[in-house]
């Protein structure tokens, strides 16, 4: 990475592009809000806005509060704190997020007890060494249905429930100091006042509550059907923890590229919107760049990996991987299956 960042003169972090990004990006969600709550007229125009809403809420957690929150979007402490405060004003715990996320996933990757982004149990297996039920050979079918609602638990349950019991999942998470929880709880008021309390000063309780539903179905299906394609596909690894104080059997890197797919590596568009994580080898990678250097990086990773006798995976698509999502819920859904290693 370095000789990368030496020969092409840029830096890791602060690019332009990405700050013009960002105000594209604040740009629609904040026309698409006014719109659903000030301009549209009839069910279509409030469908529509619903929908470009979802999106634009999408794309502030896929390109903005996510290099912010890794510290990958400016060198500056401050920038990345302002910025990764959108999480909290989108209805997420950018404190509880970046404990989930950038340590306890980060470092555990599909790691069955240790990652919590690939347990949903009871309702679907999505890797060996997790339970199965009979329920779950129709998983392919349904699950889509759990992926709309994420958002709702997440934004009502989840971020609430850890800070309450200073966990996420089985592993322990310091609780937060006066400030940050004074942060964790300002942004869940402000989430609940622009997304529910203001919409209804100006409309009936119950159109508000069908178009937060609309919304909030629409942001759950893409974020977690574009986490799965990177992670809970066929050509991703999968592990248990190590017995009686083991080691990991990989080096960190390694099993980090393991774990990990990349997916439309050839798609401009399907990389601008989700902030680089199509390219989610190079993001557990280099957490810590800006997500603007990855197309370029999965070149350099992917010839590195060769050299090495290492696999790199990717799907040459969105919709490849897809069907690679949708080929390994089924096959977690049957009863003879090989367990994690």
């Amino acid at each position: 990475m370095e000789l990368y960042l030496g020969a092409s003169g840029r830096s890791p972090r602060d690019l332009p592009w990405m700050y013009a990004k960002t105000v594209i990006i604040l740009g629609w969600f904040t026309a698409s809000y006014a719109w659903l709550v000030f301009g549209a007229t009839g069910p279509w125009g409030a469908v529509a806005g619903c929908l470009s809403l979802g999106l634009a809420i999408a794309g502030v957690g896929f390109s903005v509060q996510h290099d912010a929150n890794h510290g990958s979007y400016s060198a500056h402490r401050g920038i990345n704190e302002l910025l990764g405060g959108t999480l909290d004003a989108i209805g997420g715990s950018s404190y509880v997020w970046s404990w989930k996320h950038n340590i306890f996933h980060h470092s555990h990757t599909n790691v069955v007890g240790l990652d919590e982004d690939i347990d949903i149990q009871p309702l679907c297996r999505l890797a060996p060494g997790q339970r199965l039920l009979k329920a779950h050979r129709f998983q392919y079918a349904y699950i889509w249905l759990l992926y709309g609602l994420l958002t709702v638990k997440w934004h009502f349950v989840d971020d609430l429930k850890d800070l309450v019991n200073g966990r996420v999942g089985r592993q322990k998470m310091p609780r937060p100091n006066k400030r940050k929880l004074a942060g964790a709880v300002g942004g869940k008021l402000l989430f609940y006042g622009w997304s529910l309390l203001l919409p209804w000063y100006f409309h009936p309780l119950w159109q508000v509550l069908l178009c937060h539903a609309l919304t909030s179905f629409v942001l759950g299906l893409i974020l977690a059907t574009v986490f799965q394609m990177a992670h809970c596909v066929e050509e991703a690894d999968f592990s248990l923890p190590p017995e009686g104080g083991a080691t990991f059997p990989r080096d960190w890197a390694s099993h980090q590229v393991a774990s990990t797919v990349d997916f439309a590596r050839g798609n401009p568009l399907v990389s601008w919107y989700l902030g680089g994580l199509n390219f989610q080898v190079e993001h557990h990678l280099f957490p810590r760049v800006c997500h603007l250097h990855y197309p370029a990086l999965s070149r350099i990773v992917e010839d590195t990996c060769r050299e090495h006798g290492i696999r790199y995976r990717a799907n040459e698509s969105v919709g490849a991987a897809l069907k690679s999502h949708v080929r390994w819920l089924k096959r977690m859904g049957q009863p003879a299956i090989e367990v994690a290693v």
